[in-house]
C-alpha cells in the first residue's frame, strides 16, 4: 500500500525494538517530527564536507546553490591585477584562481597598462546568498571589470562598474569624465581565458554590444578561427542579473575529477573541454585478457582470513 502524499509511515520489522516515544497505534507526534528532521539534515549534509562525507572538496554543488572547500584566493598583488574592493570575496577553486592570475599577467606583458580590476568571486567557504549575486557560491564564478582608457587612449584604472554602449564610450560619474572601452586589452584577456585549458571557461556573461565589439576586433586582427569560435560560443548576454555591459562574468566548468569530488556539472558541454579519459597505451585485447586472468596471488584462503594479524 502506498503512503499518502506528504506522509511517512514507520513499518516495524521483525525483532525490532520500539522507538522511545512512539507507539504503533498512536500518532507519531513530536518524536516523529524529530525523526523526520534528522533524516532531512542527514541527507542535506550529504553534499557538504563532513566526517560522514570527507570525499567532498573544492566546488561542491551548483553555482547558485553550493559551497566551496579548500579554495584559493586570487592574490591582490599578482602581476597585472588588483582587487576592486578589500573584502573576502576573492576565492575560487585553485585552478580557476591561478588561471585568472595568469590571464591578467599575459595582458600586462603584451600590453602594459592599468591593472585588471577583480570584483567578486566567492567567499572562502562559499554558500549563500552572496548578494547581489544569483550565483558566486561554489567557487566557479568571477566578475572581472573592463579594461578602460581615456579618450586619448591612455590606459587608466577602472573606477568601478562603468556602462559602455555600442560606441565603446562610458561615463565615469565619480570623476565626471568619459572613458573608452579598451577593446584591445579586453580581447587579450578573453583570448587568454578561452585558450587556457586550466580555465575551462564555460560562460562569459557579457552584453551583446560588448560581444560584438570584441568579435569585430578579433576578426580584424586575424585571430585564429578556433579562438574566435570559442569566444563566440561562451560569450552570452544573461537573461537575469543585468545585461553585463560593465564587466564580464566568467564561469568555469567542472572537470571530471571535480565532479567526482562534489562539483555538479551544469550548462552545455564545450567540445574543447571534453572530459573523456586519455586513451590507454595498452591494446584492448591485452587489457581484456589481463582482466579475465585468475588473480591467484591475490586470493585469500579461509585460514588467511581467520589468522589475519590485524584482527583482534
Amino acid at each position: 500500500m502506498r503512503a499518502p502524499l506528504g506522509k511517512l509511515w514507520l513499518v516495524p520489522t521483525r525483532g525490532a525494538q520500539p522507538v522511545p516515544g512512539l507507539s504503533r497505534g498512536a500518532a507519531p507526534g513530536l518524536s516523529f517530527f524529530v525523526l523526520a528532521l534528522v533524516i532531512v539534515v542527514a541527507t542535506g549534509c550529504a553534499s557538504a564536507p563532513s566526517p560522514l562525507a570527507p570525499q567532498w572538496r573544492g566546488s561542491i554543488g551548483l553555482p547558485g546553490r553550493g559551497v566551496l572547500a579548500e579554495g584559493r584566493q586570487v592574490q591582490a598583488n599578482a602581476q597585472g591585477l588588483r582587487w576592486l574592493r578589500d573584502n573576502d570575496r576573492h576565492w575560487a577553486i585553485s585552478r580557476f584562481s591561478a588561471a585568472i592570475e595568469r590571464a591578467a599577467a599575459s595582458v600586462a606583458e603584451q600590453r602594459p597598462g592599468a591593472a585588471l580590476a577583480v570584483g567578486d568571486l566567492s567567499t572562502r567557504t562559499g554558500g549563500g546568498p552572496l548578494l547581489p549575486h544569483f550565483s558566486h557560491r561554489s567557487g566557479l564564478d568571477a566578475d572581472l571589470l573592463f579594461y578602460v582608457s581615456t579618450l586619448d587612449g591612455a590606459s587608466v584604472d577602472s573606477p568601478g562598474f562603468i556602462h559602455f554602449g555600442a560606441d565603446g564610450l562610458g561615463h565615469d560619474v565619480v570623476h565626471d569624465r568619459w572613458l573608452r572601452f579598451d577593446v584591445e586589452r579586453e580581447w587579450l584577456l578573453v583570448k587568454a581565458l578561452v585558450e587556457a585549458r586550466e580555465a575551462r571557461v564555460q560562460w562569459i556573461f557579457v552584453s551583446e554590444v560588448i560581444k560584438a565589439l570584441l568579435t569585430d576586433w578579433a576578426l580584424a586582427r586575424g585571430e585564429s578561427t578556433e579562438t574566435i569560435y570559442r569566444a563566440q560560443s561562451v560569450m552570452a548576454q544573461p537573461s537575469q542579473g543585468g545585461v553585463h555591459d560593465d564587466h564580464i562574468h566568467v564561469r568555469t566548468s567542472c572537470s571530471a575529477d571535480e565532479a567526482v569530488a562534489g562539483c555538479e556539472p551544469n550548462g552545455p558541454e564545450r567540445p574543447w573541454l571534453a572530459n573523456d579519459p586519455a586513451p590507454l597505451d595498452e591494446p584492448n585485447e591485452d587489457l581484456a585478457l589481463a582482466l579475465l586472468a585468475p588473480l591467484e596471488s591475490q586470493q585469500l584462503s579461509l585460514s588467511d582470513v581467520i589468522l589475519a594479524p590485524w584482527l583482534p
